[in-house]
């Protein structure tokens, strides 16, 4: 058995884990600029080191109710995401943990369809239940084409 490394991410309270090798950068929140008749989750795009970034909010995504963001603790994770770029807007990314993949349960049955494909388990640690994000599947063909035209 071995291990993996995720950094943790809240949103709306909750704890998402996403591979750390998947992660290029966490940057404290920035302004981001909208763009007209995009997706909704699509929040807009931020200009990083010359590289235009869509930027998406993780929370309207995974379709969470809406909550008062504090820019203070908010972040956007760069990762790249089917040989792109992509910020994901979210609570907080505070930390790295290490999690043995014996305490990695496969994703329920119940709640397994493509609108959640990318559910790649859910860790166990200590009391608490950490939702795996596997980022090659949070985007539906469509959306990866709604983001590559960004």
């Amino acid at each position: 058995m071995g291990e993996k490394q995720f950094v943790i991410l809240k949103i709306n309270g909750e704890e998402y884990g996403v591979n750390i090798e998947n992660v290029k950068e966490i940057s404290e929140f920035r302004d981001i600029t909208s763009i007209p008749n995009s997706p909704e989750f699509i929040e807009g795009i931020i200009n990083l080191r010359g590289v235009i970034t869509p930027v998406i909010n993780l929370r309207k995504k995974f379709n969470l109710p809406f909550e008062q963001v504090n820019k203070k603790n908010s972040r956007i994770i760069i990762v790249n995401v089917n040989d792109m770029q992509v910020g994901f807007f979210v609570d907080d990314a505070s930390y790295v943990l290490t999690i043995n993949d014996k305490d990695i349960e496969q994703t329920p049955e119940l709640i397994v369809n493509d609108d959640v494909r990318y559910i790649a388990g859910i860790a166990k640690v200590e009391e608490r239940m950490i939702v795996l994000i596997d980022l090659e599947y949070i985007f539906k063909d469509d959306e990866k084409k709604q983001l590559a035209s960004i």
